[in-house]
């Protein structure tokens, strides 16, 4: 299967997600999903972007897209609710604080990713989880650290 990288990426989340092969579209590592009335126009293989980016594969390793992020956001997918200021901390690529935690869905075992979410359900970017998400006594403690936010962008443009 050509998504084979994208569907490994989303299992890590506790969820599974069906990507038809026949609209799933890789060149050169990058993986894009495309509907069943684009598909026809692409006869051409030297495309620049087709339909959604999912993300891309390098040296082995999976970086996902925030498109892809919101996809799976909307499944049943591990995700911790934050407060508004851990929400602007983590898009400011600082890590997440136990006490930052509204809520959580999904196991919350640690050395597992976490998609991590405002309080309007919006999909920040997601994290490792690297302490206890439900120990009151850990409140100042580190529990997610941030793997790649909405604010990388930005910073990259530095």
């Amino acid at each position: 299967m050509k998504a084979r990288a994208v569907t490994n990426f989303v299992a890590q989340f506790g969820i599974d997600i069906a990507l038809n092969p026949e609209l799933t579209v890789e060149k050169n590592g990058r993986f894009y999903l495309v509907n069943a009335a684009l598909k026809p126009l692409m006869v051409r293989s030297d495309f620049f972007y087709a339909g959604v980016f999912l993300g891309k594969a390098k040296e082995g390793k999976f970086f996902p897209s925030f498109n892809l992020l919101s996809i799976i956001a909307k499944k049943d997918a591990a995700r911790i609710v934050v407060g508004s200021k851990a929400a602007w901390l983590f898009i400011c690529g600082r890590p997440i604080l136990a006490k930052s935690v509204l809520r959580v869905f999904g196991s919350g075992k640690k050395n597992t990713h976490v998609l991590v979410l405002n309080e309007f359900g919006e999909c920040l970017g997601f994290g490792r989880i690297v302490g206890n998400l439900r120990d009151k006594g850990a409140m100042d403690e580190i529990a997610v650290r941030n793997v790649s936010d909405v604010g990388d962008f930005l910073r990259r443009e530095r």
